[in-house]
């Protein structure tokens, strides 16, 4: 793993309901939303806010009138009374889309690291924001500690910039707040409000909202997903004595943790010794542990030949 940088996260529920409260705040959870559906969604109250998840586009981000977003309208003074970032960093998306919806809710246990990060920067602007959520330690080493760590980093040459043939997603929040839907996308230069909205009408109006967005997509474009931002449903379930539903959730609780191991794995060692056992009486035959390690390094130098008469390749082809 990088040790500095953000890496790319996977989307979700398991992953983000540990990251936040490994972040500090308390009866949290996020829950994968299979239904774009008023009832449904009802049925998870309290409902903090959603998450939204898309293949970015410049298209549909794009404002089609200067200064006036795709859906709802600017509001910049709102950036004074919640809690609002411009995304600095490549892959902070996702954990800054979070951010954005535990920061801005009252009525979530923040813990003491997230509290004093809300406190310090209440008085900046949405850029420092952006710029003091990338530089936390705490936050950046929290985010990245889901991520698979990448053993073999060829520090000779730049990290590849994503290009137009890239399938590039984002992540944004949806919430309501001081009677306002707000959509918070760091990429955006201001919060977007889509009218008024409680945390009872919340339901409809976020389905509204979604079903205008995705309606700007191609019709063949299935490439959504979206979370629940909702109250720890252990909590719930242990004050109504629902023990089979309890057991269910600790169930579940279990394998998200059980994968969250694995996804903090590589699993190269593994891979290592099972190339030896694959290749077993080969091994033997040339020399043993010794031999081995002469193969994979001549074949490592076969690859870094390869990559190199690749580059040149292209080199020439763009030059030409």
């Amino acid at each position: 793993m990088a040790s500095s940088g953000w890496n790319t996260l996977e989307s979700d529920a398991g992953v983000f309901t540990e990251l936040v409260e490994s972040l500090g705040v308390k009866s949290v959870e996020l829950d994968e939303l299979h239904s774009l559906d008023a009832d449904y969604l009802r049925a998870l109250a309290p409902l903090y806010g959603v998450i939204f998840l898309f293949k970015y586009s410049h298209s549909a981000l794009a404002p089609t009138t200067p200064g006036v977003p795709q859906d709802g309208s600017y509001d910049p003074d709102a950036e004074q009374a919640i809690f609002f970032a411009r995304q600095k960093i490549q892959n902070a998306c996702a954990t800054q889309a979070i951010l954005s919806v535990v920061l801005n809710r009252s009525d979530i246990q923040l813990g003491s690291a997230l509290t004093e990060f809300k406190g310090f920067v209440e008085d900046f602007d949405s850029d420092l924001r952006g710029e003091t959520l990338s530089n936390s330690e705490l936050i950046r080493h929290t985010h990245n500690s889901f991520s698979r760590p990448t053993p073999f980093v060829d520090e000779t040459h730049p990290q590849r910039q994503a290009g137009d043939d890239d399938d590039l997603y984002h992540f944004i929040a949806y919430l309501p707040v001081h009677g306002v839907l707000y959509e918070l996308d760091g990429l955006q230069p201001h919060p977007i409000s889509h009218g008024a909205c409680t945390d009872e009408t919340f339901p409809e109006t976020i389905v509204q909202v979604l079903y205008r967005r995705i309606a700007r997509y191609p019709e063949d474009e299935v490439r959504f997903n979206l979370l629940a931002v909702c109250h720890d449903r252990r909590e719930l379930l242990a004050a109504v004595g629902d023990a089979e539903g309890l057991l269910r959730e600790d169930e579940k609780r279990a394998e998200w943790r059980r994968e969250n191991v694995l996804r903090r794995e590589n699993f190269v060692g593994l891979i290592y010794e099972a190339l030896k056992g694959v290749l077993g009486d080969e091994v033997v035959k040339k020399g043993g542990s010794e031999a081995f390690e002469t193969m994979i390094s001549e074949a490592k130098g076969k690859s870094q030949k390869r990559l190199e008469e690749a580059q040149r390749r292209n080199m020439q082809s763009n030059s030409a």
